[in-house]
C-alpha cells in the first residue's frame, strides 16, 4: 500500500519505518525542512536504537521517504496516519491543536482525488476525538461524502528503548474501525503480523490506549508507595515486590521503586484523562492520587541526600542520567528536572551525565554537563542516580569512591547493588530499602 505519515516524532518514525519495512511505500510527512533533509540523508532525528538502521533500510529500498509536500503526497497515497504530538494544556487537558492541523491538511489534500482514502489516527486522543473532531474537519474540508472515507483509529503501544521491536512484534494490534474501509485497511497493513488483533470502535479503541497507560502508571505510584513505608519500616520493597508479582494476577512488571514515571506518554496521558473524566463530571480519584505520589517521589531524593549531607547550599552533586528512562534521549517529563531544580533552588552546585540526552535536556535547563561519568563525579560530595544507564551499571564502585570527594549515593532507580556499595564505603541510601 502507498502510505502517508503526517509527523515524523517518535511515534511518525517508528511508524514509518516499520511499515515501510514490511514493504508498504511510506511517506513521512513534516512541515519542518531540516527534519526532512536528515531524514532523506538516513539521519534519526532521534536516539532510538535500531531506528536507524531501519530508516536507512528504507531509504536504500526506496520503500521509505521524507516530504514537505503534505498535501500532494497525501492524494497519492491510499492510506494517511495521523501521528503529531498531543500535548497538555495547562490544566493537563490534551491540546487537540495539532491534530486539528493535520485534519485540515488532508481534508484540503482529498478535495482533488476521486478514489476513497483511509486516515488513520495514531496519535494518543482522548475518546471521541476520531468521530467528532478528526472525522468532521476532514469532511468539511474535502466536500466528501462520508461513504468514500474511512476514517479509524490504531493506537501505538510503543516502549521507548525498544519501539522498534515493539512495532515489528507487537504484543496486540488494536483496529479501531469506524467502517468497512478503515477495518480492511488496517487488516491489510497488518496482515503480516501474527499477534492478536482486536477489532472495535474508535473511541474504545482510543480508550484502551489511556486506559492501558493510566493501569500501568497506577501500577508504578502503587509501588513507590509501598517502598517509601518500607523506607520506614525496615524492609528491602525489592523482596516485597518479588513476592507480590508471584501473583499471577498482579505479575512482577511495573513494581520497581524509584523516583517515579516520566516520559512522553505516561504523565500527559494520565492528566488528560483525568481532565477528560473532570469535563464529564466523572469522579477520577485514583488517577488524581497516581499523579500526586509520581509528584512527590523526586523530592523524596532529594531529601535524601539533604538529610546526608545536612544542607545541599555549596554543595557538589553529580546526577547521573537526564533522560526519563536508559536507552532514549527523551527528557520529557524526566525525574531528573525536578530533582535537580530543587537542588539548584536549595544552593548546589550541580554537574551531569548523560550518555544520549544531555543536548535536549540543555533546552530545559542549561546546567554543567560533562562528557563523561568520571567528569561528572570528579571530587562531588554526592551522586545521585536517576537513570539506570547500563554503563553506570558497570562503573567499578572503588574508582568511584576514589574520584568523588565525599561518599553519599543517592540511587533514585534502586539500580546499584546496595552491599557492594556499603562494602566499597559509600553511605548508601534508596527508595524501598529500610
Amino acid at each position: 500500500m502507498i502510505v502517508s505519515v503526517i509527523g515524523t516524532g517518535y511515534v511518525g518514525l517508528v511508524t514509518g519505518a516499520t511499515l515501510s519495512d514490511a514493504g508498504h511505500r511510506v511517506t513521512c510527512l513534516d512541515l519542518i525542512e531540516s527534519k526532512i533533509n536528515d531524514l532523506n540523508k538516513g539521519i534519526s532525528p532521534i536516539f532510538e536504537p535500531g531506528l536507524e538502521e531501519l530508516i536507512n533500510s528504507g531509504i536504500k529500498k526506496k520503500t521509505l521517504s521524507g516530504s514537505t509536500d503534505i498535501e500532494n503526497c497525501i492524494r497519492e497515497s491510499d492510506v494517511t496516519f495521523i501521528c503529531v504530538g498531543t500535548p497538555s494544556n495547562k490544566d493537563g487537558s490534551i491540546d487537540l491543536s495539532y491534530i486539528k492541523s493535520a485534519s485540515s491538511s488532508i481534508g484540503r489534500a482529498l478535495r482533488h482525488k476521486e478514489d476513497e482514502h483511509t486516515v488513520i489516527v495514531k496519535s494518543t486522543v482522548v475518546p471521541l476525538t476520531t468521530e467528532e473532531t478528526v472525522l468532521p474537519i476532514i469532511l468539511k474540508k474535502s466536500g466528501w461524502k462520508r461513504e468514500k472515507l474511512g476514517i479509524g483509529m490504531n493506537p501505538e503501544f510503543l516502549r521507548e528503548g525498544s519501539a522498534v521491536e515493539d512495532a515489528q512484534n507487537p504484543d496486540r494490534i488494536v483496529i479501531g474501525s469506524g467502517d468497512e474501509i478503515s477495518r480492511q485497511t488496517m487488516k491489510k497493513l497488518y496482515e503480516k503480523n501474527n499477534c492478536t488483533k482486536l477489532e472495535c470502535s474508535p473511541r474504545t479503541a482510543e480508550f484502551i490506549k489511556y486506559a492501558s497507560n493510566s493501569f500501568l502508571a497506577t501500577k508504578i505510584s502503587f509501588a513507590n508507595e509501598m517502598a517509601n513505608m518500607c523506607n520506614e519500616w525496615g524492609i528491602d520493597f525489592i523482596e516485597v515486590a518479588e513476592g507480590m508479582g508471584l501473583d499471577s494476577r498482579i505479575s512482577p512488571l511495573f513494581l520497581r521503586a524509584g523516583a517515579g514515571f516520566g516520559g512522553s506518554c505516561f504523565p500527559k496521558d494520565v492528566k488528560a484523562l483525568a481532565a477528560s473524566a473532570k469535563s464529564s463530571n466523572v469522579e477520577s480519584k485514583v488517577l488524581e492520587a497516581t499523579l500526586a505520589v509520581n509528584e512527590s517521589q523526586p523530592h523524596i531524593v532529594v531529601d535524601m541526600a539533604k538529610e546526608r549531607l545536612g544542607i545541599l547550599k555549596g554543595k557538589k552533586i553529580a546526577v547521573l542520567g537526564l533522560a526519563f528512562k536508559p536507552d532514549t534521549d527523551d527528557v520529557r517529563e524526566s525525574r531528573s528536572k525536578i530533582v535537580i531544580e530543587r537542588l539548584l533552588k536549595e544552593g548546589a552546585n550541580v554537574t551531569a551525565h548523560d550518555p544520549e540526552a544531555m543536548d535536549n535536556f540543555k533546552e530545559i535547563i542549561d546546567i554543567e554537563m560533562k562528557a563523561t561519568a568520571k567528569e561528572a563525579l570528579a571530587d562531588a560530595d554526592c551522586l545521585i542516580l536517576m537513570t539506570e544507564w547500563k554503563e553506570y551499571m558497570d562503573l567499578d564502585y572503588k574508582t568511584v569512591k576514589q574520584q568523588m570527594n565525599g561518599n553519599v549515593v543517592i540511587d533514585g532507580r534502586r539500580a546499584f547493588d546496595y552491599r557492594r556499595m556499603e562494602k566499597a564505603g559509600f553511605d548508601y541510601k534508596t527508595i524501598g530499602l529500610g
